[in-house]
């Protein structure tokens, strides 16, 4: 195997950036560069990061011959104390909630789309509402509130304060939802990762380093990842 049998690099430009540096993912591959650096940087940085790419990039894809596809019985969400147990069933609907039963029925057409199709439309839902209650119990404001599906970011916060949140995020549990609202909410008073950051975030979650370290280190679930 060689560079031109991987995928095709996207390269992204961070202002925040100071080094470049490769993020090789099941799916895809990415380069974050400073925005002064050159495109014969690039490349050459490529060229020698060749054999550790294609290494990371084989053990990558053993990865996903190795998961386990069976679908989900039940379904636990950061807001909710009971799992909902998940019945995959012909029905019209693609999905279809029943929160006094703490049942998720699910269309047995193309239930993995299906499932992932579910999650969104509750983190679209439930997400916005509980950034807004940690927003004023940390007595830190904000902008908007968006629900995307990124590959690589839980969150992002922008300079006129409008916060980002990964959908997957209602997939953990609770703690660990609240320490991406907490980590983008203190970028509105510090739009770094200096001290004053982490001291900002320290105040409002105790634990944020193990909540961080069990955010790195959880996988999602095949059915998120590859569709």
């Amino acid at each position: 195997m060689t560079l031109a049998d991987l995928p095709e690099i996207q390269i992204i430009r961070n202002i925040r950036s100071t080094r470049l540096r490769l993020r090789v993912d099941q799916d895809q591959i990415r380069l974050t560069a400073p925005v002064f650096c050159t495109q014969r940087q690039i490349q050459s940085f490529i060229d020698q990061s060749e054999q550790w790419l294609i290494q990371t990039w084989q053990k990558q894809q053993e990865k996903i011959v190795q998961i386990d596809k069976s679908l989900p019985i039940e379904l636990k969400l950061f807001n909710l104390e009971q799992p909902l147990h998940i019945l995959y069933q012909a029905q019209k609907k693609s999905f279809d909630l029943d929160l006094e039963n703490h049942q998720l029925l699910i269309s047995d057409r193309q239930p993995e789309t299906y499932l992932k199709a579910f999650v969104i439309g509750y983190a679209k839902q439930y997400l916005p509402l509980y950034l807004q209650e940690v927003s004023q119990a940390c007595g830190l404001p904000y902008g908007k509130c968006s629900i995307r599906q990124p590959k690589t970011r839980w969150g992002s916060c922008t300079s006129k304060h409008d916060i980002m949140l990964n959908s997957g995020l209602v997939l953990f549990p609770k703690d660990i939802t609240r320490y991406v609202c907490v980590h983008e909410l203190a970028h509105t008073k510090h739009f770094d990762h200096s001290a004053s950051f982490w001291k900002e975030v320290l105040k409002h979650d105790a634990n944020f380093q193990q909540h961080r370290k069990i955010l790195k280190s959880t996988p999602m679930p095949w059915w998120w990842i590859i569709i």
